[in-house]
């Protein structure tokens, strides 16, 4: 069979999908490897780890990756053991296996160059050879079956040698369209001994009904190989849903344990094929997987197409404009089809971009998944004992909000073990379990989602967080702060209450680096905690970073765009209510309460500074950051509507106070507020601190 050659380009790109599928198939693994419990040979979980490994392992020795073909080998021949029972599940086990899948991840990380730790994988390769040293103990010849069900003969087919075997190999008409080619089957066929082939052209179809891309020929090939029906089926698995397949032992080559082979099945029609994969499907066959049909897509593409849909929207803004700029009073005539077309155009935008930002949303399920190795390296670092219970794991988020989390997540986490949950003495003494738990939730709740770090520890200590701030110079000598204030000191940069370093925590960055992540992404963060008892972390985010909910404001010739959700009431302004406080923002009096007001016009040097007489009919945006009010101070309330966010940072320059911007229906650009920077030194009144363009 001669070789096929592919581009540079072509070869990149598959060995790009490769790569996402080493990674799923590694991910499965881990999960897997991570349920068992020792002494626990669950057979679906182990054999979910097998073909992960079995896949990896053909994928790669077709590819031509031998290092990982030859790794993934050993660790997939000594879970063959777990599997027949010759080894049971003990925690040593499952950590050599643990520790071949992070060497595994290390490898498929380099396929596209870079160096791995050799040194590292060789020894954790030896480890797994030292488990393989001992051979397995004999099986016992099995009878000759009788009377057997079909169930009964195709698993003891699985189990059957033969040293030659004749292999009727059927791809379907869209193989090729998938990426696959049929050398890749025979090659890997050829590892396991010497393969003959011989192409049926009886299935091919006459030339005039043929289409150019699609697969027609049948094999039958000839192994000669002292392998089981199942070792070649294997072979098989990662195109299994591309063709058919029937291996049958040659008559005269069974082994002892070969019994009756399956008879070729007669040709049967389309219904009937379809039929025969829906009953194999029920009964959890080989074919029983079934499609979902979801492809890859690059995000350099949906974001382009996101960007298209943002146009789209700001074009039916204008068209909205122009058709209330130049209505006449008209009830009939250009105008209503313009009003009719413009609620359809309006329709049908929305509906595409909600399709469009659908797209990114992502589980929060893929950022989840990798803390359960996390949770298990860290108790077994620290010597606790930590059960991680995910709940909500279904609840979708843009994919560039779930990748920005995952660090703050980490960080949580691993506060949770280092410094929440106690050791298991002390749990005992205190009348807990051995065994502490950390939570990690998601929901919707409102527009956000809304995600929750807790633990059944011991809580935090406000006396010491305190004790520790004020050393800090943090707070002053005699200062009074609520519990909930004490609490959120610890996200104060270089604050902990760690008595020593480790690897683990003590350097006071994590944090903070939580809160401004998070902070980055338009969320926020509280902590709340009950001594004695845990403590939780709720973590608040926006559905996506690309659209936002906002409440026009006009501030002298300028309309700014405030977060609709950040906005928790709007007031008109009594000019009797504000007082002025000396080297201070000045200070609203709302229902009891006194609030720090900012000046917008006089923030962002619009027409002028104005002075406090000129308060007389303005409007107060009372915006939360932080379970805190701050008022904004607008000219005018206008409509409320939904933008497109446009980086400023990517088309101009980043500015202090402003998140974005988006372009308005009349065509001009309107600056989006970012509230969360109104509670700290922006609002104390300085020069150095305004906002200058």
């Amino acid at each position: 069979m001669p070789e096929v050659s592919a581009s540079s380009n072509g070869m990149d790109e598959i060995r790009q999908i490769f790569e996402a599928e080493c990674n799923d198939g590694l991910n499965v693994i881990e999960a897997g490897l991570l349920a068992l419990k020792a002494g626990d040979n669950n057979q679906e979980t182990i054999n979910d780890i097998f073909r992960g490994a079995h896949s990896i392992k053909g994928g790669a020795a077709t590819f031509g990756y031998a290092n990982i073909a030859e790794f993934t080998h050993v660790m997939e021949t000594l879970l063959d053991r777990v599997r027949s029972d010759e080894l049971a599940v003990t925690q040593p086990l499952v950590k050599v296996f643990l520790e071949s899948v992070d060497c595994l991840r290390d490898m498929v990380e380099c396929m596209g160059g870079g160096e791995y730790d050799e040194v590292r994988t060789a020894k954790v390769k030896a480890e797994l050879e030292t488990w393989l040293g001992d051979e397995p103990p004999a099986e016992e010849d099995s009878e000759e079956v009788t009377n057997a069900s079909a169930d009964d003969i195709i698993e003891d087919n699985q189990q059957a040698t033969a040293t030659c075997w004749d292999i009727k190999f059927s791809p379907r008409k869209n193989y090729l369209q998938t990426g696959n080619q049929p050398q890749h089957i025979f090659r890997a066929l050829a590892e396991l001994g010497e393969v003959t082939l011989k192409p049926e052209f009886d299935s091919l179809p006459e030339f005039t009904k043929s289409k150019p891309g699609e697969m027609y020929l049948t094999w039958i090939i000839e192994l000669k190989a002292d392998v089981s029906q199942e070792e070649i089926l294997a072979e098989f698995d990662w195109v299994e849903n591309e063709c058919d397949v029937e291996v049958i032992a040659r008559p005269g080559t069974e082994k002892k344990k070969a019994v009756k082979p399956i008879p070729p099945s007669e040709p049967v029609q389309e219904q009937e094929q379809e039929q025969a994969a829906a009953s194999n499907a029920g009964q959890g066959g080989r074919n029983a997987k079934k499609d979902s049909g979801s492809i890859r897509v690059e995000i350099d593409k949906i974001d382009k197409l996101l960007n298209l849909v943002g146009e789209m929207v700001i074009n039916q803004s204008m068209l909205n404009q122009f058709s209330s700029s130049n209505r006449k009073g008209e009830v009939g005539g250009a105008h209503a089809d313009l009003d009719q077309g413009l609620a359809s155009l309006e329709r049908t935008t929305r509906e595409l971009q909600e399709a469009v930002m659908n797209i990114r949303m992502l589980p929060v399920s893929t950022t989840f998944n990798r803390f359960p190795r996390l949770v298990y390296d860290l108790s077994e670092k620290l010597g606790k004992e930590v059960d991680l219970d995910i709940t909500g794991e279904t609840t979708e988020l843009d994919k560039t909000v779930l990748e920005k989390i995952a660090d703050p997540l980490s960080h949580l986490i691993r506060n949770s073990l280092d410094h929440g949950i106690e050791a298991p003495n002390v749990r005992v003494a205190s009348g807990k379990s051995r065994s502490g738990t950390v939570g990690l939730s998601a929901s919707h709740e409102g527009g956000n989602v809304i995600i929750r770090v807790s633990d059944d520890g011991g809580g935090l200590n406000s006396e010491k967080i305190f004790s520790k701030a004020l050393e800090r110079g943090l707070v002053k000598e005699g200062e009074t702060l609520s519990e909930q204030q004490i609490n959120n000191l610890i996200f104060q940069p270089g604050f902990s209450t760690a008595d020593e370093v480790t690897d683990v925590s003590g350097r006071g960055v994590g944090m903070d680096v939580v809160r401004s992540n998070i902070e980055d992404i338009g969320g926020r963060v509280e902590v709340y905690s009950n001594p004695g008892k845990g403590s939780t972390f709720q973590i608040t985010l926006p559905l996506t970073l690309a659209v936002l909910d906002g409440q026009l404001v006009k501030v002298g010739e300028q309309v700014f765009v405030v977060p609709l959700l950040s906005i928790v009431e709007t007031v008109q302004v009594d000019p009797e209510k504000i007082n002025v406080v000396s080297g201070s923002a000045p200070l609203y009096r709302l229902r009891g309460e006194v609030i720090p007001i900012v000046d917008m016009r006089s923030l962002y040097h619009i027409n002028g500074e104005e002075v406090l007489s000129s308060y007389e009919g303005k409007e107060l945006v009372i915006v939360d950051i932080d379970r805190n009010y701050i008022g904004l101070v607008v000219d005018e309330l206008l409509d409320q509507h939904q933008v497109v966010i446009k980086s400023l940072e990517t088309n101009y320059m980043k500015m202090p106070g402003i998140l974005g911007a988006t372009i308005l229906g009349d065509g001009t650009v309107s600056l989006i507020v970012d509230v969360t920077t109104f509670g700290g030194p922006m609002i104390m009144g300085s020069d150095t601190n305004r906002v200058t363009h």
